[in-house]
């Protein structure tokens, strides 16, 4: 379904990968681990298509992903590391701009914000900033999820409701590929996981 192929990055004479090839299908849940400054959201920023690496290749379903990029699109749900929303909006009108026909009061209810949808951004808390862009994930139909650093000041009950929430998505065919520093609970069974250890990689 999607690949990395030989791809390499290099920022400021540094090696941080080279080499790097992996394959997620359906049903995949993979974890990029490494150090701080072993380019692990450069990584995943390049699987989005938001940056070009040094060298190699991104395909999705066997298409480079710039020569298919609003296909591809169609079918990713990106999550970086900063929440992505709007800190003048409520919390249901930042959800409702990325999904206007859904249910955005449910979706915010699952991911712990009941009783918040009207309530500015600028006035939640990091962790409450942070559930506002996570409960994209009872809403997207994409197949693919590419979450940077996604339990960031989220307390073990959210982590483990985002763990589920998760766990259901590739159990019904969806793939996923994360960093966290966080350790994931028996929920996320059947994970994979790729060191980045510049300039050598491992999966």
């Amino acid at each position: 379904m999607f690949e990395a192929i030989e791809l390499s990055c290099e920022r400021d004479d540094r090696t941080l990968f080279s080499g790097l090839s992996f394959r997620v299908d359906a049903g995949d849940w993979v974890q990029i681990t490494g150090a701080n400054g072993a380019g692990k959201t450069t990584l995943l920023r390049m699987l989005t298509g938001l940056s070009r690496p040094d060298g190699g290749d991104v395909r999705w379903q066997g298409q480079p992903i710039q020569r298919i990029r609003d296909e591809f699109h169609q079918h990713l749900l990106w999550i970086g590391h900063q929440p992505g929303i709007n800190a003048r909006l409520s919390a249901l009108e930042n959800l409702r701009f990325f999904h206007p026909g859904g249910d955005c009061d449910d979706a915010l209810a699952k991911a712990g914000l009941a009783g918040y949808e009207d309530v500015l951004a600028h006035q939640l808390s990091a962790g409450q900033q942070r559930r506002i862009a996570l409960a994209r994930l009872w809403l997207s139909a994409a197949r693919l999820w590419i979450l940077d650093e996604p339990f960031t000041a989220i307390d073990a009950s959210g982590v483990a409701t985002l763990t589920r929430r998760m766990a259901e998505h590739v159990a019904q065919g969806g793939a996923i590929i994360l960093t966290t520093h966080q350790p994931l609970d028996a929920l996320a069974t059947g994970i994979r996981r790729l060191a980045l250890c510049a300039p050598e990689t491992s999966l």
